[in-house]
């Protein structure tokens, strides 16, 4: 039986849908974050984390009023705070809206148009302020973390054996260090599925902190494969991750830090990049969040 949620998300998602040839607002759908938060304990009056939601439409296109099509990579970004998130199917039509519908004189004044009303569509939907950008070079939306270590060459796969495909925060083990302790710590197999599709969505997971306790990082990495068969949206999985991790390294004490990034692919020409950290976190990429979100998966680091 579907909740109240997974009702308000399936609108669009998993059917056939024929969109609009021209700009149409009520195909958005905002979805409540509440629901799962209360899952696992998550206060969103008192939220343990900051953060926002990041999203990349890569194939926005629309026209000037005299036919000539303008096509960019949009960049969104919202807060964690917002009470709700805008479903991303909905989010797609509604972006292909624009497809055929014409505005302003020129390419400029076309993108300015859009940029407006976008910002101001998302931001009544959501009730918070939304961040625009449009970019037409590529490489401004990337970044390269080189000072993330990959869980798999720390851990010993070889005597790894994992068996757990349910999120499962019991596989998570500590110990204790003398001192604060930072740890830069990326996964690049990170899966989990919608929650109402059941399509599979696949992440690179960033996470630091800074504790005197130790995450074992073999049993990090069974945790976050643990995901593979959970379904959930990608800001709900980055707040779970946050949340287990948060409970286990008493993060609201001393000198304590802690972030986590999910890097999600693209599907559907949209990306989602959920990132959340404590108050006393502050990591450069934590700011440069405003600029970039993208980790550069393959090819040579710089």
């Amino acid at each position: 039986m579907q909740n109240q949620t997974d009702k308000i998300a399936s609108k669009f998602l998993g059917k056939k849908v024929e969109g609009s040839d021209s700009y149409d607002s009520s195909l958005l759908v905002a979805v409540p974050r509440v629901e799962n938060r209360k899952q696992y304990g998550i206060d969103s009056v008192n939220l343990p984390f900051c953060g926002f939601d990041v999203w990349h439409a890569y194939e926005f296109s629309t026209m000037t009023l005299s036919g000539l099509p303008v096509t960019r990579l949009i960049k969104l970004k919202y807060p964690c705070s917002s009470e709700f998130i805008v479903e991303s199917k909905s989010l797609k039509l509604y972006l292909n809206s624009f497809n055929m519908t014409r505005f302003g004189n020129d390419i400029q004044d076309c993108l300015h148009t859009c940029k407006k009303i976008i910002i101001e569509d998302l931001s009544k939907l959501l009730g918070t302020k939304v961040d625009l950008s449009f970019l037409d070079n590529l490489s401004h939306s990337y970044k390269v973390y080189a000072d993330y270590s990959n869980l798999y060459d720390i851990v010993d796969t070889g005597n790894v054996l994992i068996d757990k495909f349910k999120e499962a925060p019991d596989l998570l083990k500590t110990e204790c260090t003398n001192s604060a302790k930072e740890y830069f710590l990326t996964f690049d197999s990170l899966r989990s599925n919608c929650r109402v599709t059941h399509q599979p969505d696949f992440a690179d997971a960033f996470i630091y902190y800074k504790s005197n306790k130790h995450i074992l990082e073999d049993s990090l990495l069974k945790y976050l494969v643990s995901f593979r068969s959970e379904y959930h949206f990608h800001e709900e999985c980055c707040e779970m991750i946050y949340k287990r991790l948060y409970d286990i390294l008493d993060i609201f004490s001393g000198e304590s830090a802690l972030m986590v990034s999910l890097i999600y692919t693209r599907r559907g020409g949209i990306d989602i990049c959920p990132s959340r950290w404590s108050e006393n976190c502050y990591l450069e990429d934590v700011v440069l969040l405003n600029d970039i979100t993208k980790y550069v998966s393959y090819g040579v680091r710089q």
